[in-house]
């Protein structure tokens, strides 16, 4: 399974008549497509994706995306694999949605619900109390819980996501 997605974006021309605005690779970080609010606008042409540099959505907005989730490197300490992962909140200017990390240090929480599925790989999903054992086309709708993606295997998961802003819980 090829790491990096087509992306085919719609849009309109100055007649209003249908027409392919982007097509090419998502937006780093795997990003997809991105709204500010709800209902959606989708008379602008500027590439939405560009403008997403965090984890969560605007408020009212959404953010679609895909997630790579490596094999956990067993000879990373925890110190190390802590280290990681809190940097890799901060890129997304996400340390606020980080909990517990007793468990696990990828533990976090976000003001969304999640409509997730497993493209490739195996991954576990661990949840305060209890985790999920998740294949190819499993999936699971993530409604503001405390979570972390967990790879126990040796090939990378490929996620593909849409978190849409809601309440906190």
């Amino acid at each position: 399974m090829p790491t990096q997605t087509r992306r085919v974006v719609t849009g309109h021309d100055a007649e209003g008549k249908s027409m392919v605005l982007i097509d090419g690779p998502a937006a780093a970080g795997g990003i997809y497509w991105s709204t500010s609010d709800c209902p959606a606008d989708n008379s602008k042409s500027e590439d939405a994706a560009q403008m997403v540099r965090k984890l969560e959505p605007s408020l009212g907005g959404s953010i679609f995306r895909y997630a790579i989730i490596p094999p956990e490197n067993p000879n990373m300490t925890a110190e190390e694999r802590e280290r990681t992962t809190a940097q890799l909140f901060a890129q997304m200017d996400a340390t606020h949605c980080r909990t517990d990390t007793s468990r696990h240090p990828g533990m976090h929480k976000t003001r969304t619900i999640d409509y997730v599925v497993v493209l490739s790989g195996e991954v576990t999903m661990l949840l305060d109390k209890g985790q999920v054992d998740l294949k190819p086309f499993d999936v699971v709708v993530q409604r503001g819980t405390s979570h972390a993606w967990v790879n126990k295997g040796k090939e990378p998961v490929i996620l593909a996501a849409v978190l849409i802003d809601a309440k906190p819980v």
